[in-house]
């Protein structure tokens, strides 16, 4: 069984927003609508500090409580985990906003509910997501979590990482290596 998943490698990452223009741009995004972007977070007192740059989008939960919230069905996992939101069933309630604990999700002027879908359009010709092709750091890698030989999920074994919010029970699939 196939389940996808990004790890995201903080010491790569730049916060150079590479990928949340290559997301709008595959995406035909409108004006100020964004499926991904960059958080700084700064820790420690000056001038001792340390700073995690993170790429975070939707982290297409294995235990995804926007599936479970939407009461029309129009959010639903569709192949190897990825999280969509059906366009034409989605009637704007943000039900599914609301229940997720990552706030990835927001109201495309049309008046559904949008959020990123890992490029599903992509990937199922092989692809990456648009987001990953156009790191120009490598920072965001893409695969199969469950298949040992995956760079994904090799690096997740390799390095330290953490994931957002692991007290939400979500069990998501973006990962930070750290």
């Amino acid at each position: 069984m196939t389940r996808y998943a990004m790890a995201v490698d903080t010491v790569r990452c730049v916060g150079c927003s590479a990928c949340v223009l290559a997301c709008a741009e595959e995406n035909q995004l409108p004006e100020d609508a964004y499926r991904c972007w960059i958080t700084t977070e700064t820790r420690g007192k000056f001038p001792v500090l340390t700073q995690e740059i993170r790429s975070e989008r939707c982290n297409h939960c294995t235990d995804a409580p926007c599936v479970t919230a939407c009461p029309t069905g129009a959010s639903q996992v569709t192949i190897g985990g990825i999280v969509v939101v059906d366009h034409e069933m989605c009637t704007g309630c943000k039900a599914c906003m609301g229940a997720c604990p990552y706030d990835a999700r927001y109201v495309h002027p049309d008046g559904y509910i949008d959020k990123c879908t890992f490029c599903v359009h992509r990937v199922e010709r092989g692809l990456d997501p648009a987001c990953v092709a156009n790191c120009p750091t490598k920072a965001l890698i893409f695969g199969d979590l469950d298949d040992p030989k995956s760079p994904v999920a090799r690096l997740t074994v390799e390095r330290k990482s953490k994931v957002n919010k692991p007290e939400s029970g979500a069990d998501p699939n973006v990962v930070f290596l750290i």
